[in-house]
């Protein structure tokens, strides 16, 4: 079972590592960190990890987070790879080390979070 993260966020919180790909660029991320977030709508993946595969004139949308701040985040279409599966489609880029897999993801999966130990896996 992958272990949470406890020395990047307190409480530890559950986080994987996913792989982007933009075949229109040919370009391949690898090892990209996203915290599984099941209060999160959308997905969104981190700048820091996929500035190569957005373009410059991106159509931006606005966004608001948890604490109701707002901003805007450009958009990049690609793949993304997580547990064997993949999700096509429209991402929006976000400032940050780390990008959030949201439930728009984590309702496609089975997965059990561990609290108590601090770990999470797939559920067959």
């Amino acid at each position: 079972m992958p272990a949470y993260d406890g020395a990047r966020f307190n409480p530890p919180a559950a986080l994987a590592l996913v792989t982007v790909k933009s075949e229109q660029l040919g370009i391949i991320v690898r090892d990209v960190p996203m915290l599984l977030d099941t209060g999160a709508d959308v997905s969104l993946l981190p700048r820091s990890q996929v500035a190569a595969l957005a373009s410059p004139d991106a159509r931006q949308y606005e966004v608001e987070a948890f604490d109701g701040t707002r901003s805007t985040a450009p958009v990049i279409t690609g793949e993304l790879q997580f547990l064997g599966k993949s999700f096509r489609g429209q991402f929006l880029v976000i400032d940050g080390w780390h990008g959030i897999l949201g439930r728009n993801m984590l309702n496609n999966l089975s997965l059990l979070f561990h609290g108590p130990t601090r770990e999470w896996r797939e559920q067959p």
